[in-house]
């Protein structure tokens, strides 16, 4: 997998939030039961979209979590970046250090080209165009 699990957490749980945009928050326990997540593990990872400004958070009763900004402005890339930083559009994809163009690994000419493309299509999409696919489309979220 070339995403973390807290990665992937964190996009399902942003994707969460874009489908239930009309709500200004959603308990955190509410994405952690339907997402079948740890509460704990997923209040950390939200802790960290939090403080990067993409997501808000109320305590209280009426609180939890919601988007801080539309949804179409945070692109996947936007959330990658930011719970697995940019190693993986960075490192080489056999875990050479000091793969480059003047001292390739075998697969340093296939995936150059590759993350760049992929790093390209994460930056163009975004969670409202996700969110609408979701609820236009009847793509899952999670299991039922």
């Amino acid at each position: 997998m070339l995403l973390s699990k807290s990665c992937v957490y964190g996009i399902r749980a942003v994707l969460y939030l874009s489908v239930n945009d009309e709500r200004e928050y959603v308990p955190i326990k509410e994405i952690s039961d339907k997402m079948g997540i740890s509460f704990h593990f997923l209040t950390k990872i939200l802790q960290v979209l939090t403080n990067a400004g993409m997501i808000k958070s109320m305590k209280g009763a009426k609180g939890g979590v919601g988007l801080n900004q539309p949804a179409s402005s945070i692109s996947l890339y936007d959330v990658i970046r930011e719970l697995d930083g940019e190693t993986l559009f960075e490192e080489c994809v056999l875990g050479l250090p000091g793969c480059a163009d003047d001292n390739p690994c075998s697969m340093h000419k296939i995936w150059r080209v590759t993350k760049a493309e992929l790093k390209k299509e994460l930056e163009e999409e975004n969670f409202g165009s996700l969110a609408q696919q979701i609820t236009e489309d009847e793509i899952r979220l999670y299991d039922v």
